[in-house]
Parts: structure tokens; sequence; C-alpha cells
């Protein structure tokens, strides 16, 4: 195993999620066609597919999370900019903090402060 490489969502509107995404995560995408919209997030990937047929259910059975250097503010940003609350920012022990909102689109998009985490 070499470790996490995508997080994918899937979303109603590839266009609307576009424009969303490259705003919470202020980067444009690399990628763009109509089957798939992928970013670079510092080496990581973050890939929106766009449903077919049928709306979805979203789970909340699988978290990722995206490491933030201020979770608080981020958290709020991502609130502002249409996000709803998922799991308000939480001490998770030590210095670790999480916390989680939901996309416009009802996927959850987890944060992550941790400061013992390091690329290898």
């Amino acid at each position: 195993m070499l470790g996490l490489r995508t997080t994918i969502y899937i979303v109603p509107s590839l266009s609307e999620a576009k424009k969303w995404y490259t705003k919470a995560f202020e980067v444009d995408p690399y990628f763009d066609e109509l089957f798939y919209v992928g970013f670079s997030i510092k080496g990581y990937e973050l890939g929106l597919m766009p449903e077919e047929g049928a709306s979805i259910p979203r789970g909340e059975n699988v978290l990722s999370y995206w490491g933030v250097d201020d979770i608080k503010k981020e958290y709020k940003r991502l609130i502002k900019l249409g996000a709803t609350q998922h799991e308000a920012p939480k001490n998770v022990g030590g210095e670790l903090m999480v916390a989680s909102v939901k996309d416009p689109w009802n996927n959850v998009v987890g944060l992550i402060y941790n400061p013992y985490f390091k690329i290898k």
C-alpha cells in the first residue's frame, strides 16, 4: 500500500461543483472533462464525477480528511461558501483536531489539523 491518493465526490452538477470546489480549495482543476474534474491538492487528488442516472444516497460511513493549518478558520470559510455543518471542530487527542462539513450536494468533506503528520 502506498497511502491515500484520491478522494472522489459524486455530484449531480459537475459545473456547479467545479465552481464550488475551486473556491473551497482555492485551486483551479488541472483536468476538466465532462466525465471527470480533477484537482491537485498539495500532491493529492480531489476528483469530481457526475452522477449517472437517479440520485444516489450520500453516506457518512467513509470520511476523507483534508489537512489544514487553522481548522476553525477553514471550517467557517467552507460554511460561508455554502457547506453545512456535519461535525464542528473538536480535539481528538493532543493537538489533533477534526471537523467535517457537507458540501452543497451532501458529500462529507473532512478537515484535520495534525501537526504530527509528515509526508515521507
